[in-house]
């Protein structure tokens, strides 16, 4: 941290274009400072776009906290940054699951390559269907090589799993999705209707206590997004439904959360929602396209559970064109953009070569926090409520345009000095966390409650 400076080079016409996005004003970006020169091996600008994505959530608070007196000062640190786009947390004496099945990953199709997704059971289901083989790395790669990339694609997604054939930046950008979802705002945002007065107001220490989010995201923008709220004092719970488990992500992404199951095509647990969101500030949700409104919960029909609920909402491939529907992930996405295949050309890989994280997921899920904040700034300062839309695979379009000279030396690995001496009590065993990556003038970021597994608490908001 002995190097900072201001926002510059490659960094600077990022971040103004997020700020842009989300109407932060753009003399912002002269409150924010820069610390550090490492940046993670890549040749697109991964670490840029960390340090854009959390440095744009951080001046959406600080313009939050200028309304009311002065606008504080944020200062990022790049190499905290670029860790905190892995993983946060580093267990003492145990170890975290892999979130990988054994069977998910890329394989060489008769034409090219495809990634299969199978880490959620029927995803994998879905898969093994398709290619009728025995549920082995040997045997998926037998039977995949019967197929066309684009063919198998298909099929999967058809079967209601999911897979993504790598294609080019060339071809993605003449395929029809690929032109509908560059077409898209990186974040798009509606004032739908004036909103109730508020008594609310931030605190200068806190900036968020006194928030309720109702958390309806799995892996793993979302849950980075609410991480971020609840790191500046949001009272964030997490639903998910019964028998949902995200093995080796859970103990890095519920931290200062807490989180409850229920099941929303059950009566009881629509009645126990539909309680929850009727005393929400914020509804945070990752379904895809239309699943939402299929159990009933269209935004007129959140609007009238809760008038002036702040709703940010998060897809996979875009809210428009025809893979609005499909389900997907980081990895699916990085090989459908041509960013996989952009990474194999550059290490002159035999494979595909992705990113050195699951930077789309992680700088989705800070955009997706600014967009709360800026909700919250819009509903005080305007007196209307927000909805606003994301996607991975627009996120993807921010780092693709502003590809530049590669990064070829790697960042060293973690160290004892990047995380605090503090330890977190998580049920899994005790663990360290990494610094935060950010420094909020007068408001530290910090979480209030270690994480939790899935399921471990009540349905209801704290007193």
């Amino acid at each position: 941290m002995e190097h900072s400076e201001a926002v510059a080079g490659n960094l600077h016409p990022m971040l103004a274009e997020i700020c842009q996005a989300l109407e932060i004003p753009p003399g912002a970006i002269g409150r924010l400072r820069v610390t550090g020169r490492e940046s993670l091996p890549s040749c697109y600008p991964v670490t840029d776009m960390a340090v854009a994505a959390i440095g744009a959530a951080c001046l959406a608070l600080a313009e939050l906290l200028g309304n009311s007196g002065d606008t504080p000062a944020v200062t990022i640190d790049r190499r905290l940054s670029s860790l905190w786009f892995g993983w946060s947390i580093r267990p003492v004496d145990w170890k975290m699951q892999t979130p990988w099945d054994p069977i998910a990953g890329d394989y060489r199709a008769k034409n090219g390559w495809i990634r299969l997704h199978t880490n959620a059971p029927h995803h994998r289901s879905a898969a093994l269907t398709v290619l009728q083989c025995d549920p082995t790395r040997d045997a998926v790669a037998a039977a995949v090589g019967g197929w066309t990339a684009e063919a198998l694609e298909r099929a999967v997604v058809e079967a209601k799993g999911c897979a993504a054939a790598m294609r080019s930046d060339e071809e993605w950008q003449l395929h029809p999705q690929g032109i509908a979802v560059n077409a898209e705002p990186l974040v798009a945002t509606q004032k739908l209707q004036a909103a109730q007065q508020w008594s609310w107001r931030p605190r200068r220490d806190r900036p968020l206590a006194g928030i309720r989010v109702l958390d309806l995201t799995r892996v793993l923008a979302g849950p980075v997004g609410t991480r971020f709220l609840a790191g500046f004092g949001a009272d964030v719970l997490r639903v998910d439904p019964p028998g949902w488990d995200e093995p080796g992500v859970i103990p890095d992404v519920t931290l200062g959360k807490r989180c409850i199951r229920l099941d929303l095509q059950e009566q009881g647990g629509r009645r126990s929602f539909e309680r929850l969101l009727a005393e929400a500030d914020i509804l945070v949700h990752g379904y895809r396209a239309g699943a939402l409104d299929g159990l009933g919960y269209d935004p007129d029909a959140l609007q009238a559970i809760r008038p002036g609920l702040i709703d940010v909402s998060l897809n996979a491939y875009g809210h428009s064109g025809p893979w609005r529907l499909r389900r997907g992930f980081d990895s699916l996405v990085q090989m459908s953009s041509g960013i996989a295949a952009a990474g194999m050309g550059w290490k002159q890989a035999d494979r595909p070569f992705p990113l050195p994280v699951q930077a789309l997921d992680h700088a989705t899920g800070y955009l997706m926090a600014a967009a709360v904040i800026r909700g919250i700034a819009a509903r005080l300062n305007d007196g209307v409520t927000t909805r606003s839309r994301l996607s991975l695979a627009r996120t993807a379009k921010l780092l693709i345009d502003y590809r530049s000279e590669p990064v070829i030396d790697a960042m060293p690995q973690t160290s004892d000095t990047d995380f605090r001496d503090e330890i977190e009590a998580t049920p899994w065993g005790p663990a360290q966390r990494l610094h935060p990556p950010a420094l909020i003038e007068a408001a530290p970021m910090h979480w209030d409650r270690p994480a939790s597994e899935l399921g471990s608490d009540l349905p209801r908001w704290e007193a």
